[in-house]
C-alpha cells in the first residue's frame, strides 16, 4: 500500500507480519484493555474515534478466553482534570467523574481487575501498572487492545517492549483515527518491539 509522505512523493507501507497463531500461557499473560471510555468510544463522546464500538464485540471475547485461562486483566483510564494541558492538543475528553471518563459498561472490570489512571498516552507513565505486571502478577506475556492505536496503545506497547515484555496486538482489537495510524501501529509493535500481531483475537490461544 502507498501513502502520502511529502508533497509529490509516496512510500509503501512494508507487509505486516501477521501471525495465523500465538500461543500463551495464562498464568504469565495479562490482557491491557487500553482506554475503551465513553468519550473515545461511545455516541455522544468528546473524541469518538471511527472504528472503536466495533472492537467490543472481539474484546469481550478475548477476554472471556483469558478470564477462562486465568490470565490477568488490566484496564487504563485515561483521566484529566481542570486546566490539562492535553487539551489545548486534543478536545476536552476523559474529565474524571464524568460518564465521558469511564470505561464502556460492555467492557466493565470485574472484581480482580487492575484499573489503572493515566494522565498521559503511556499507561506505565507515572502509574502502578508495572509494580502489579512485574512485581505482584509476574507476567510476562502481553495483550494489547483498545484505542487509539498510534497513541494510547502504541505508546504503552512501546513502553512494555522496552521493559522486554512480549506484546501481542489483535488488529481486530485496537482501533486508529485513519488506516495510516493503524498500520503504523501494527509496524512498530512488530517491527521496533519485537511483538507478534494477529489479524484476529481467535488467532491467540491460551494454554
Amino acid at each position: 500500500m502507498a501513502v502520502p509522505a511529502v508533497p509529490g512523493k509516496t512510500v509503501e507501507v512494508p507487509e505486516l507480519p501477521f501471525q495465523e497463531r500465538v500461543e500463551l500461557p495464562g498464568g504469565e499473560t495479562a490482557v491491557i484493555v487500553v482506554d475503551m471510555q465513553n468519550d473515545f468510544v461511545k455516541e455522544g463522546g468528546t473524541l469518538v474515534v471511527p472504528d472503536a464500538a466495533g472492537t467490543i464485540p472481539p474484546i469481550q471475547k478475548l477476554l472471556a478466553g483469558a478470564r477462562q485461562a486465568g490470565a490477568r486483566i488490566a484496564y487504563t483510564q485515561d483521566t484529566h482534570f481542570e486546566g490539562d494541558p492535553e487539551w489545548a492538543i486534543w478536545p476536552e475528553h476523559c474529565r474524571a467523574g464524568t460518564w465521558g471518563w469511564q470505561i464502556v459498561e460492555e467492557l466493565a472490570p470485574q472484581p480482580g481487575d487492575l484499573v489503572v489512571q493515566k494522565n498521559r498516552y503511556d499507561g506505565f507513565y507515572g502509574t502502578w501498572l508495572e509494580h502489579f505486571l512485574g512485581h505482584v502478577w509476574r507476567v510476562r506475556h502481553l495483550v494489547l487492545v483498545g484505542t487509539v492505536s498510534s497513541i494510547c496503545v502504541l505508546h504503552t506497547a512501546a513502553a512494555a517492549g522496552l521493559r522486554w515484555y512480549n506484546v501481542v496486538v489483535p488488529a481486530e482489537g485496537i482501533s486508529a483515527l485513519t488506516e495510516f495510524d493503524q498500520a503504523l501501529t501494527l509496524r512498530q509493535v512488530s517491527w521496533l518491539y519485537t511483538g507478534s500481531i494477529t489479524r484476529t483475537v481467535d488467532a491467540i490461544q491460551f494454554v
